[in-house]
């Protein structure tokens, strides 16, 4: 346990000097900031939080708060008690710092390397114009779909869809896939926004590129998630990428690339000058 709270306490030292932000709530006098929070919550979901539910976003930050307090509470009974001044403590607390110190040291070395390397204007524009293949937008549709259990089901509804058009259809796709529809989407009428090829199960994405913009299946698409109704809202088609809108993600790929190389002959030359001796 003592191992914990030496871990712990390192961590909240080097948290509180270097967030900034709302307070969001104070423990026995000590701050717990909005900046430390969404910190948590970016690197805890791997910087997905944004794409979670409000609800799930909500859970997420009530349980990270809950668990800083908690912290806050351990590490002042921790000094009441007198853990601080332990020697197992100071020992721990001297090796943490020792394996940061490296840590910090390589990171910042790293990234200094990294900052070194240049990459011409010309070298980003020959990639750009010997690579072409790389730099297309895929083609995409915007579908909706209404998933049912069975077969008839879907048979039932795309006889009451058929014989309507434009507008009027996709209302009461829409309407037919919130009263209906056992699919995630349903809530959303249906709505998969849009989606290159090959995204979908392929029964689903061969059916769906292969109809026009305004129409539904003609007949129920089978996958293993049950049966569905297809209703195409919008098709985009592939087009080439300008080289202004990939030039910086070019340039990073190159410079990455440089980086890598540059990494392997400085590793190389740093081992050839240390003295390395390996023990059983």
């Amino acid at each position: 346990m003592k191992r914990y709270y030496a871990a712990l306490t390192l961590s909240l030292f080097l948290i509180a000097h270097t967030a900034s932000g709302a307070v969001l709530v104070s423990v026995n006098g000590n701050h717990i900031t909005s900046s430390e929070v969404n910190k948590v919550l970016i690197e805890g979901t791997q910087g997905r939080f944004d794409s979670l539910s409000g609800d799930k976003q909500n859970e997420l930050r009530h349980r990270i708060i809950e668990g800083m307090i908690a912290q806050e509470l351990v590490y002042d009974d921790a000094q009441r008690i007198g853990i601080l001044d332990s020697k197992e403590y100071k020992q721990e607390l001297e090796a943490l710092v020792a394996r940061l110190k490296v840590q910090l040291a390589t990171k910042i070395w790293e990234q200094e390397q990294f900052e070194a390397i240049k990459v011409d204007a010309k070298e980003v524009k020959t990639y750009f114009d010997a690579n072409p293949n790389e730099f297309i937008d895929k083609e995409k549709i915007h579908a909706r779909h209404i998933l049912l259990r069975s077969r008839a089901e879907a048979q039932a509804i795309i006889a009451t869809l058929r014989p309507l058009r434009g507008e009027k259809l996709k209302q009461e796709f829409i309407v037919q896939a919130k009263i209906k529809s056992i699919g995630a989407s349903a809530a959303k009428g249906g709505d998969l926004g849009y989606f290159p090829r090959g995204q979908m199960v392929p029964s689903f994405n061969d059916a769906a590129f292969a109809m026009k913009k305004g129409s539904i299946s003609s007949v129920p698409v089978q996958s293993q998630f049950g049966y569905h109704i297809i209703y195409i809202e919008e098709k985009k088609p592939a087009k080439k990428l300008g080289f202004e809108s990939v030039k910086s993600f070019i340039e990073q790929r190159i410079k990455m690339d440089k980086f890598k190389e540059a990494m392997e002959n400085k590793m190389g030359s740093l081992r050839e000058k240390a003295k390395i001796t390996y023990t059983k």
